[in-house]
């Protein structure tokens, strides 16, 4: 294993600075770099080990801090904190100062985000020509939202057909938007509710429209490493 990552600070395009969290492969040199995306709890031990493991598969991951230092456990106060974030800000300012931050490290980069962060990747990637891939774990913004047309990267989507955040339904109109406008994309299914991949989503009663599933994640997370091998590595 890796050690921890460390805490960093770049510029957005408007000169505005961010912070995050940045983990590095043991073998920097000519790695690939994701950048990843919080889910509304904020950045929290459960992104940063994300992020890790990003890491010790040979990636060089950075976690914006999209709350800009706060984080919470409580659903009411996540959602609060969400509902104060201005998406295309995200996406075209703390995203694309992301993206030239690791352009220094990296010519090859991707977005990967869960749960609101999903949302944040599908709008990140219309938004960021220079992302080689993207990949989303259940999460989209209002389909309405969503510019297929101006995505170019290759996208990967994990989506729990018992979602009780965002509707499986929607995912298949998604599905179309994406074919029609022939966007390279593969997306997966599961027996699975939302957050299947956190393994803090523990389902009890005060979150209890999440749930982890071991199984699945480790399927969802070998699919994407797949993926990622063949869009990010020359």
């Amino acid at each position: 294993m890796q050690a921890p990552g460390s805490a960093v600070t770049f510029p957005r395009p408007d000169g505005k600075k961010v912070e995050g969290y940045l983990a590095l492969p043991k073998e920097e040199n000519g790695a690939p770099a994701v950048i990843v995306l919080q889910e509304w709890w904020g950045l929290n031990d459960q992104i940063r080990g994300v992020a890790d493991r990003l890491a010790n598969a040979g990636y060089i991951a950075l976690v914006p801090d999209l709350y800009r230092g706060e984080s919470t456990v409580e659903e009411e106060e996540a959602h609060h904190l969400m509902t104060g974030l201005d998406f295309a800000e995200v996406a075209s300012q703390d995203v694309a100062g992301a993206v030239q931050f690791l352009k220094a490290k990296s010519d090859r980069i991707a977005v990967m985000g869960y749960c609101m962060g999903g949302a944040l990747t599908l709008l990140s990637l219309s938004h960021n020509p220079e992302l080689a891939a993207g990949a989303v774990w259940y999460g989209f913004p209002p389909i309405e939202y969503i510019d297929a047309s101006r995505i170019k990267a290759a996208v990967i989507g994990h989506w729990a057909t018992q979602d009780a955040f965002f509707s499986i339904d929607t995912v298949g109109e998604i599905e179309e938007r994406f074919r029609e406008a022939k966007v390279d994309f593969e997306f997966h299914r599961y027996l699975a509710h939302h957050g299947f991949a956190n393994e803090t989503a523990v389902g009890n009663g005060r979150i209890s429209r999440t749930q982890y599933d071991a199984a699945w994640s480790q399927q969802a997370w070998d699919r994407t490493l797949t993926f990622f091998g063949r869009t990010l590595w020359s």
